[in-house]
């Protein structure tokens, strides 16, 4: 490696290549230095992150390679400026790129992410800094430099090869490939140069450069030294100490928030910081943190903990799978000395060591995630709000850990709609004669906490759930209960709460006036609507609505048949059950109506109104609007 912060020659005999950026780089670069310029200091921070990696390649590939082994150096990431020829040099002495590397590292990106990141820039203008935070989020990586820089130069040389080359590009849709003169590249390693436009001379000020490095990559795992003048002795503003390995009285506050940065390319500060030594039989030591705030793909289906893997310091996965997916947005760091080193990457991901590990750390950090629920009710909720319907998801998938889970797990009720309880709280408050916890399934909480189906329930002052995550369908029906107690859906079968008191307060329902009438009606009801229900019946959940719709007693829960109903499993929704209330003036009505078309299409009104209070849509749009204009011009007449 070499300190010269001079671009590099190129051999003259030498074939010199030129290449088009694809598509997606050259959309990118257009758009870089207007969309994403409230960031542009994240430049150096992507730089000197690719340094580090590429020294941690190199360590990695000389363990079995004694040739790469005398090249490997002690690592070492240095910045270099010179304002007169308006140059930032970033340099390491790490693994380098051979000349196919080039091309695929620096013209092509792999990144899924980015594309998602040029629809959500590209068709939005920033004037309120929509930029902030994207790098990082999306992957753009290396092509932050076109932020700053009106041409940048990559020299390189693989460890092991006698060849170097030069990349250049001014960043407008393509670049250039020729070999560097040996004498002038780096030993071994990259040296990125880049030359500064008219609107950055703030990163030619030594003390610029040392601040954002210091926010940004103070926690790199790999010395940093600023050279901040050309003839200048380079001066170490880090010491390349790995954080994890710090004692945690000698790491600050900001220490470990740079750190949680830089991990999980985020811009706020985390939750909950854990950070512990496991020794005994296997000894490793972990970093994690929980958000505190929510990632923009946190439903993505194939999206992982982004757990990074170190065995003595060596990296050996950016994206190992150590936690479930239930806990996939705790970001972690975890490094051990019992992984042996000389198998692969793969192999390594596969030890029985490793799961081991992955199962203490899921155990460790959900007991700090219940100290916090106890300790710190507040800082919890806002974990909650970000990440409980994530968290719900192991009450499905990890039946082993169901009891741990419940302990942290919050629900809105219909007596705390705002601020949730726990189960333990729930069941502390059962009313007399009360034997099941019941819930409502639904997607619109305060719709749910109107519906027609827990009248009843709120007369007697039952407290239900109000369940408003899609995966909430799915858990109630697979957890058998809590705490001796069966989940039962509000929605589903009849509503047995007849022994429970009603509360002082609440008013008397009237006897029904036309018991046989309304026998009657529910049996004409049966004859007309058997295509679209299972059943017609008088309802004992009913105090203030004319109808309900519920499952079957041995159906589906109602939303837990719609999901899958919208995921092309449509034979799984079946027919509801109708309810009626016989005490209800429109009920009364209808039951002392006489035959024929009139009294038909208020049965079909009847079934579209409990549709739409179940949030489903008329079964006839047009003929909904007809009947029910007929009814409107009937009662004004």
């Amino acid at each position: 490696m070499t300190d010269d912060a001079t671009s590099a020659t190129i051999d003259p005999n030498a074939r010199t290549s030129s290449h088009g950026f694809t598509a997606d780089v050259a959309r990118l670069l257009q758009m870089m230095a207007h969309s994403v310029y409230s960031e542009r200091d994240v430049f150096l921070r992507e730089l000197v992150s690719n340094a580090a990696d590429a020294s941690e390649k190199l360590r990695y590939e000389a363990l079995s390679n004694e040739a790469l082994a005398a090249q490997a150096g002690a690592p070492l990431v240095t910045i270099a400026l010179d304002k007169d020829k308006r140059l930032l040099t970033v340099a390491d002495n790490g693994v380098g790129m051979g000349r196919d590397e080039l091309v695929s590292a620096l013209g092509t990106i792999a990144n899924s992410g980015t594309r998602a990141f040029l629809d959500k820039v590209g068709g939005a203008e920033n004037k309120d800094g929509l930029g902030q935070g994207l790098i990082g989020q999306f992957g753009v990586g290396f092509y932050s430099v076109f932020m700053v820089a009106d041409k940048v130069e990559v020299t390189t040389r693989r460890a092991g090869s006698d060849e170097a080359w030069l990349w250049t590009s001014d960043g407008k849709g393509s670049y250039e490939i020729a070999p560097a003169a040996l004498e002038d590249a780096p030993v071994v390693g990259t040296r990125v140069a880049l030359h500064l436009n008219s609107d950055s001379d703030e990163f030619l000020e030594a003390y610029r450069v040392e601040h954002v490095l210091r926010e940004h990559s103070g926690a790199i795992a790999i010395p940093i030294e600023i050279i901040g003048a050309p003839g200048e002795e380079p001066r170490r503003i880090s010491d390349g100490a790995a954080l994890w390995t710090k004692p945690k009285s000698d790491i600050s506050a900001e220490d470990y928030n740079d750190f949680y940065r830089q991990l999980a390319g985020q811009f706020d500060e985390p939750a909950l910081t854990i950070h512990w030594r496991a020794e005994g039989r296997t000894e490793y030591t972990v970093l994690a943190f929980i958000p505190g705030s929510r990632p923009l793909d946190l439903f993505d289906p194939i999206r992982k903990s982004k757990s990074k893997l170190y065995v003595r310091r060596v990296l050996i996965s950016k994206e190992v799978d150590l936690l479930p997916a239930w806990l996939r947005f705790v970001r972690l760091v975890v490094d051990s000395a019992d992984i042996p080193l000389n198998v692969s990457r793969e192999m390594a991901q596969q030890s029985p060591i490793l799961g081991q590990i992955g199962k203490a750390i899921t155990a460790r950090v959900t007991q700090e995630l219940t100290k916090l629920a106890e300790n710190e009710p507040e800082k919890f909720a806002s974990v909650w709000a970000n990440f409980g319907a994530v968290v719900k998801e192991g009450l499905h998938e990890d039946p082993q850990r169901r009891d741990d889970i419940f302990k942290i797990a919050r629900f809105a009720t219909t007596r705390s709609a705002e601020k949730t309880r726990t189960l333990k709280d729930y069941v502390a408050d059962l009313r007399e004669n009360q034997t099941a916890i019941f819930y409502l399934v639904g997607h619109d909480r305060k719709r749910m906490a109107q519906s027609p189906q827990i009248e009843e329930f709120a007369a007697r002052d039952v407290e239900v759930l109000l369940l408003d995550d899609p995966v909430d369908a799915f858990w109630v029906t697979s957890c058998v209960g809590f705490d001796g107690k069966p989940f039962k859906s509000v929605t589903q079968g009849a509503a047995d709460i007849s022994l429970v008191p009603q509360k002082e307060d609440a008013p008397q329902p009237p006897t029904p006036e036309a018991g046989a009438e309304v026998a009657m009606l529910v049996t004409k009801l049966k004859e007309a609507l058997k295509e679209h229900v299972d059943d017609v019946r008088v309802s004992t959940r009913l105090r203030e609505s004319a109808v309900c719709l519920i499952a079957p007693e041995h159906g589906l829960d109602r939303r837990l048949a719609q999901l899958l109903a919208e995921h092309g499993q449509g034979g799984a929704l079946g027919k509801p059950v109708l309810e009626v209330n016989p005490r209800h003036a429109a009920i009364l009505e209808l039951a002392r109506a006489p035959e024929g078309d009139e009294a038909r299409d208020g049965y079909f009104l009847l079934l579209d109104l409990a549709r739409i209070a179940d949030g489903e849509p008329p079964i006839d749009a047009s003929a909904f609007a007809r009947r029910l204009t007929a009814r409107l011009a009937k009662g004004g007449a």
